[in-house]
């Protein structure tokens, strides 16, 4: 490419999850090794791309509940690159002046994102953190000035915590982050599970390993005690098209989704 790739803050020539996941959705922020690799997760799972799709659905039809719900202010950490329907265009649909913090610790994400809300206003922030430290998340300055943490928040933890391995200790950076949080707050969560199909579950790890992250599938009741001290709103923890669908989405069956998702909302 004729520069050297350190100065840009990345390597090109590295799988990166993120634009992993806007190739899979269709988008154009990726490079070769990005979509060489997608193609051998594909080649097994062909359904991971109709997957994606539904997991960022999810996603906006969550934002939508919430923000039904009363909740004016969302922290989404793990963000990715900003594709259609992002949280704060969502959210505005329901409240004109709903405030969104996006945490990403990605310098590709975090440029999109932050080129892409240039003109947004002043109620969207972006924020370089690291979900596996969500001390240092909480406290940022921008976080703390954009989050009144004594109202109730929208934590979004979609598609991020199956790069979180078991050694970075799930249930501790949950708790941390359910205890910032006031009654009335919603965990909005999406994961990988490796109680779907097989092949897609070998194929997605193998492939990962040399990803930026790696991929943790978990069990339904290891995804499940995530959601411990939240209450999970109907219909519970489900696969994907599943969770309140407003569109008929034809998977067949449900777990080719491959996805695990559920909100849930703090007493």
């Amino acid at each position: 490419m004729g520069q050297d790739r350190r100065s840009w803050g990345f390597d090109p020539t590295t799988p990166n999850i993120a634009r992993l996941y806007d190739y899979y959705l269709g988008g154009k922020d990726n490079f070769a090794a990005d979509r060489e690799a997608a193609e051998r997760i594909l080649a097994v799972a062909p359904e991971l791309r109709l997957a994606a799709r539904e997991n960022r659905a999810f996603l906006g039809r969550a934002v939508r509940f919430l923000a039904e719900s009363g909740i004016t202010q969302f922290l989404d950490i793990g963000t990715g690159l900003p594709t259609q329907g992002n949280v704060h265009e969502v959210a505005a649909e329901v409240i004109e002046d709903a405030r969104v913090v996006y945490v990403d610790k990605d310098p590709v994400v975090l440029g999109h994102a932050r080129a892409l809300l240039a003109g947004a206003g002043g109620t969207t922030t972006v924020v370089e953190g690291d979900l596996r430290r969500p001390e240092e998340i909480l406290n940022h300055e921008d976080v703390v000035k954009a989050i009144d943490f004594g109202k109730p928040v929208g934590l979004l933890l979609v598609a991020i915590m199956h790069f979180i391995p078991d050694g970075d200790d799930p249930a501790r950076i949950l708790t941390t982050l359910r205890d910032a949080l006031p009654p009335g707050s919603f965990l909005v969560l999406s994961h990988g599970t490796r109680d779907a199909r097989p092949a897609a579950v070998t194929a997605g790890t193998q492939v990962y390993e040399g990803a930026t992250s790696p991929l943790v599938l978990r069990t339904r009741d290891e995804i499940g005690t995530l959601f411990d001290g939240f209450d999970l709103v109907e219909p519970g923890l489900v696969w994907l098209p599943e969770w309140r669908p407003d569109i008929s989405v034809q998977f067949d069956p449900p777990e080719t989704s491959l996805i695990l998702c559920g909100v849930g909302r703090k007493i």
